[in-house]
């Protein structure tokens, strides 16, 4: 069922009055008439209403009179302003003070109604975030939880309910950052698989070679280098699961033999004669489309079907865009407890920024613009200066017209130092780069505390 918002229509015209009411009669929604100022405050304080439709310009209190006066009352609640065609300075004025957005007159249906369920739907938006985020704080549970409420996710939670009481070999397909990883331990830990090991491995960290032995393990004298027996991951997960990223880029070597593995339930270690039994579910994942690389002869047909006995897929976040409310709360959560901060609140314009962002590197980024907008947050209100989109950066000590790249990137880098207090292992994933590259970078450009 549709929830009923409470909504203020306060002009002194009459029939803007009853025309903004009819118009209204179509959501049905709870609708309040004010043909005054005084009148309009009342209500406000007594209803508390989720949206306020006024007229600028009133005989005994404005529309800009209103709007401080609602705001004092409640920050959160959105406000719209009805304008005539000269109104533009007081227009510029009121959005300046908060007001949500205007409406030029003669008032045009279709738009006026897309207005107003924008604001009510952004007011929803960032009551649920405040509301959870002001909750305890959930603890992290070993990627147990599949944040969103979209029909993707609820299709990937009962996908998840079919497969996890048993061992069936899965392939796991999206976008880079879609949360991929998260899928498969939720796989894991939702079923038969939850009480032995989670062991995840990235196809494309390592050459062929080491790989096989990553994989496999291998006897002591195997290579050059190889010192000592080592067991392999498959060895390593048990009865757990292996958990196999970026399974596009494997070669077509390694491709056969992990076939033989899937198929035969068995391996032997690299340089080893001893057959070592395999008993742990696979989980596979690409970013890429694998029926393509078997028509281009990139990837073993076999080993396609063998892997996507059951095939989950995940949707990129601009197609459940339903879902970022939920994952801001959880990023939220759980960067205030990594970087003991307390920002618990985000307005509504800030959801509607992160609602409209066409988020190309998926959930991913997602949790960096959170990462840098908590950073930045002051107290516990982040505001759409904190959040970094697109690679743009804000709210610096610093004029990038002013600085070369080089300079910006050392800049950029000692800021997030600083307010990490120079706990690399944060500042790294903030940055998005490896620990090893933010030491090379701190020794390049000689970067020190103070």
């Amino acid at each position: 069922m549709k929830n009923l918002a409470k909504i203020l229509v306060i002009d002194d015209d009459k029939v803007i009055r009853e025309i903004v009411s009819a118009f209204l009669s179509d959501l049905s929604h709870k609708v309040y008439i004010a043909a005054d100022g005084c009148t309009a405050e009342e209500i406000i304080k007594k209803e508390q209403p989720d949206l306020i439709i006024s007229d600028v310009r009133m005989p005994d209190k404005d529309g800009l009179e209103i709007l401080n006066f609602a705001k004092s009352v409640n920050s959160s609640i959105p406000v719209i302003l009805i304008t005539a065609y000269d109104d533009v300075e007081l227009t510029i004025k009121a959005m300046q003070l908060g007001a949500y957005d205007y409406i030029e007159k003669p008032l045009d249906k279709h738009k006026f109604l897309l207005v107003v369920e924008r604001a009510l739907e952004t007011k929803r938006l960032s009551e649920r975030l405040e509301a959870v985020s002001s909750e305890t704080p959930e603890q992290d549970n070993q990627g147990q939880q599949l944040i969103g409420k979209s029909e993707a996710i609820r299709n990937i939670i009962k996908n998840v309910g079919r497969v996890s009481s048993n061992r069936v070999t899965i392939l796991i397909e999206g976008e880079s950052g879609t949360g991929k990883e998260v899928i498969a331990k939720f796989v894991h830990y939702c079923g038969v698989t939850k009480d032995d090991p989670f062991i995840a491995v990235n196809c494309t960290a390592l050459t062929s070679t080491l790989l096989e032995s990553e994989l496999f393990g291998h006897e002591k004298g195997a290579f050059t280098g190889a010192d000592r027996e080592k067991k392999g991951k498959f060895e390593l997960a048990g009865k757990g699961t292996i958990f196999l990223d970026e399974i596009a880029d494997i070669s077509l070597n390694l491709q056969a033999k992990l076939l033989r593995v899937i198929q035969e339930r068995e391996f032997e270690r690299v340089g080893g004669e001893k057959t070592i039994k395999m008993e742990a579910r696979v989980i596979a994942a690409t970013n890429r489309k694998l029926v393509k690389l078997v028509e281009e002869g990139k990837f073993r047909e076999d080993l396609y079907y063998r892997l996507s006995v059951f095939s989950i897929n995940v949707p990129p976040l601009r197609e459940r865009k339903e879902d970022i409310p939920e994952l801001a709360v959880h990023f939220l959560n759980k960067i205030n407890r990594q970087l003991h901060k307390n920002v618990r609140k985000i307005p509504y314009d800030v959801v509607e920024l992160l609602q409209n962002h066409k988020w190309v590197g998926n959930v991913r980024e997602l949790e960096n613009a959170i990462i840098q907008g908590v950073i930045l947050s002051k107290g516990e209100v982040m505001e759409k200066e904190h959040i970094f989109l697109n690679g743009e950066e804000k709210n610096h000590d610093y004029s990038p017209q002013d600085l070369t790249l080089a300079a910006m990137e050392k800049v950029h880098i000692k800021f997030v130092l600083d307010q990490v207090n120079w706990d690399k292992k944060k500042a790294a994933k903030i940055l998005g780069i490896s620990r090893q590259t933010l030491y090379s970078k701190i020794e390049h450009y000689s970067i020190s505390p103070g």
